[in-house]
C-alpha cells in the first residue's frame, strides 16, 4: 500500500486527468500480486489508477509505462481495452509512477470452471477468450506502433534467460525441481520460427472483464507482462490452466468434466484458436507449456521474495505460496520426462 498525502493526489489528478475534479475517495482493488490498482471516486465519475509499487523492484518488472503504451496502441484494433487518460513520471505524490484508465463496469469471473454460469454460457466464455487471444496474435504490431515493443532474437531463449534470472534473484529456499526444468528449458529451446505478436504475458479468465449480463469480453487487462513474442506463449499459458488442479490454492480445470459442464478440451481450444489465425497446429506443444509452468512459478517465487520483503500489493500466506511453486516445479518437470 502506498503512503501519500490526499490534499497532494488529489491537485495532482485534477491537473493531469480530464473530467476529474475532488478525490472523494481512493480504495485499494483486494486482489492482485503485482502492481497495486486502485479505485478513484469523484463526484459521479470512478477512474481506475495503477501504481508501481513502492519498495525495491526487481530489475524489468512493474513497467507501468509499457502498459500504459500497449493498452493505449490497442485501443484502436479489435482487442477491448480500457481507455488510457493519464501516464505519470516517477515523481509522483504517490512516491512511484502510476497511471490512470477508465473504469469499465462489468464482472470477473475467478474460476475457471464457472460454477455460477450456465453450459452454453460456459461455452460461449471460453469462445470470447479464444476470439480475443486470436485477435491480438493479428494485430500487426508496426501498424499500432508498437514494432520497438520487444527486442529481436530467439523469444524463447529471451524468456527464459529472463526468468531464470529473476527466479534466482528471488530464490528464498533450494528448489531442486526448479533447477532442473531451467536445465530442461536451455536444453529443449525450440527454434526461433520467425512467429512474433503481440503476447499478452498473463492471459487468464481472471484477467479478462466480461459484460455484466452477457458473456462479451469487454476488456483485457493487466498488461504488466505483454511485449513482443511468441504467440503460442500465450496460448500454452492458458492452457496450463486445464492441467493446474481444480483443488486447495489452484485455479485450474484438472479433474473438471469439461463434456458435463460445457468446456472445452484443452486440444479443441488450441484448433479452434488455430483455425481462427489459420496455422498449423504447434508441433513441440509440450515445450510450450512446460515453459508456462516454470515462467509462473518464477513469478510466484517473486510474489514470495517481496512478501518476505514487506513490499507484496496483495500479501498472501508464504507457506501457501512456497507449496504452490513446489508442487509446480514437480508437475512441470513431470511433463517435460514424460
Amino acid at each position: 500500500m502506498h503512503n501519500f498525502d490526499h490534499a497532494a493526489l488529489e491537485t495532482y489528478l485534477a491537473t493531469h486527468v480530464a473530467g476529474f475534479r475532488t478525490l472523494d475517495s481512493i480504495d485499494k482493488f483486494s486482489d492482485g500480486q503485482s502492481n497495486p490498482t486502485y479505485r478513484l471516486r469523484s463526484g459521479g465519475q470512478q477512474f481506475v489508477l495503477r501504481a508501481k509499487p513502492p519498495g525495491q523492484l526487481m530489475k524489468s518488472a512493474h513497467q507501468v509505462d509499457r502498459e500504459y503504451r500497449v493498452m493505449q496502441a490497442l485501443a484502436r484494433t479489435d482487442v477491448p481495452v480500457p481507455k488510457m487518460l493519464h501516464l505519470s513520471g516517477e515523481d509522483t505524490p504517490l512516491g512511484t509512477m502510476f497511471f490512470v484508465m477508465e473504469h469499465i463496469d462489468g464482472r470477473v469471473f475467478w474460476d475457471p470452471a464457472l460454477p455460477e454460469l450456465t453450459k452454453p454460457d460456459r461455452s460461449a466464455v471460453y469462445d470470447q477468450m479464444n476470439a480475443v487471444l486470436a485477435a491480438l496474435h493479428s494485430v500487426d504490431p508496426v501498424a499500432v506502433g508498437l514494432q520497438d515493443f520487444g527486442r529481436p532474437g530467439n523469444y524463447f531463449a529471451r524468456q527464459i534467460g529472463r526468468w531464470s534470472s529473476q527466479y534466482k534473484a528471488a530464490e528464498t529456499t533450494p528448489l531442486p525441481d526448479a533447477d532442473w526444468l531451467i536445465a530442461w528449458l536451455e536444453d529443449n529451446l525450440v527454434a526461433d520460427d520467425g512467429a512474433a505478436s503481440i503476447v499478452h504475458g498473463d492471459y487468464r479468465i481472471d484477467n479478462i472483464m466480461f459484460s455484466r449480463n452477457g458473456t462479451n469480453v469487454i476488456a483485457l487487462l493487466d498488461w504488466e507482462l505483454s511485449t513482443l513474442g511468441h504467440p503460442l506463449a500465450d496460448l500454452a499459458y492458458q492452457c496450463m490452466h486445464w492441467r493446474l488442479p481444480h483443488t486447495g490454492h489452484f485455479r485450474g480445470l484438472g479433474g473438471v468434466d469439461r463434456a458435463a459442464t460445457g468446456l472445452p478440451e484443452e486440444a479443441d481450444y488450441v484448433a479452434q484458436y488455430c483455425e481462427r489465425r489459420n496455422i498449423a497446429r504447434p508441433d513441440n506443444w509440450k515445450f510450450y507449456v512446460v515453459f508456462s509452468y516454470f515462467r509462473l512459478l518464477a513469478i510466484l517465487q517473486g510474489v514470495l521474495r517481496r512478501a518476505l520483503d514487506g513490499n507484496a500489493s496483495n500479501p498472501k500466506d508464504t507457506d501457501q505460496t512456497r507449496n504452490v511453486i513446489k508442487v509446480m516445479a514437480r508437475d512441470a518437470r513431470h511433463l517435460a520426462s514424460s
